[in-house]
């Protein structure tokens, strides 16, 4: 691996496919280890809260959102595991699977913490806008609802501006020696400071690279297919669901690069610096 450097959006982006191609088979085993047992449970629920869904919304909901919870923690897990299979890249150590799951679940709780937190904040902020802007309609009419448009608009920008200057909290939480995990929060929004567009479009295209497109492409294809030739319509809406599975370590990478990147740009972060922080130097 070179060594850290500033890198543009596609030098990331390319940097990130390239570590992922590199460790295939290391990023598989890793993402099946974390998220083998919470996709199954999320698909086997997700069909259930579908059937309640027209019946009774509420309990629906109640059936996902536990299973969406453990699916989060454990793709938390798959992160920090895919931050010491990079650190060990750029430092020439070969990565070992012990190793990253022995990271990830070490840092289990301050990044459970740290999540659940941004997830709080977040949420604060949207039921802000709401409120403000179902108080707003029961007042206002006419040309003042241009107004109430224009202020929901900029509570949707300051959400996504919150959102990306937190953007690197789980590095942060597994590589930085913290008094508290929650100071990851002003960590990650001083270092994305001025970075906050491109950690936009970075996060933006990883989702839809690594998620959305795969999952959407295979199973359109498998809902086309299933009723001419069933086996292999089942067959590939299977795999839209196991693709973002697999592919979920690049998102992750992405991430990871992303905070390299920022540190090198504002302070002396090397390969020693590195490995001081995982404790292999």
């Amino acid at each position: 691996m070179p060594d850290l450097r500033p890198m543009d959006f596609g030098e990331i982006l390319d940097g990130s496919l390239m570590i992922y191609r590199r460790h295939f088979g290391l990023f598989l085993k890793l993402s099946m280890a974390a998220l083998s047992v919470p996709l199954v449970l999320l698909v086997y629920f997700g069909l259930q809260a579908v059937a309640l869904l027209q019946q009774n919304p509420l309990r629906a909901v109640l059936y996902l959102l536990p299973v969406g919870l453990v699916y989060y923690v454990a793709a938390l897990v798959l992160t920090a595991g895919t931050i010491r299979v990079i650190s060990d890249s750029y430092l020439g150590r070969e990565p070992q699977l012990r190793d990253a799951l022995a990271l990830g679940w070490s840092k289990i709780w301050p990044l459970t913490a740290v999540g659940f937190g941004k997830g709080i904040v977040l949420m604060l902020i949207i039921l802000g806008v709401s409120v403000v802007a179902g108080v707003g309609a029961t007042l206002v009419k006419g040309a003042g609802a241009l107004l109430i448009v224009a202020l929901v608009l900029v509570g949707c920008w300051f959400t996504v501006f919150v959102a990306c200057g937190y953007g690197v909290t789980t590095p942060v939480v597994v590589l930085e020696d913290l008094r508290s995990s929650f100071d990851a929060f002003g960590r990650s929004w001083e270092l994305t400071r001025g970075f906050k567009w491109k950690v936009l479009w970075l996060a933006v295209v990883a989702v839809l690279l690594t998620n959305m497109l795969p999952s959407l492409v295979f199973r359109g294809l498998g809902a086309a297919f299933l009723g001419s030739v069933p086996p292999l319509g089942v067959a590939l809406t299977a795999v839209g669901y196991v693709a973002p599975v697999v592919l979920a370590p690049v998102l992750a990478a992405v991430i990871t690069l992303m905070y390299y990147d920022l540190r090198v740009r504002r302070e002396a972060f090397d390969l020693q610096v590195l490995g001081q922080q995982l404790g292999i130097i």
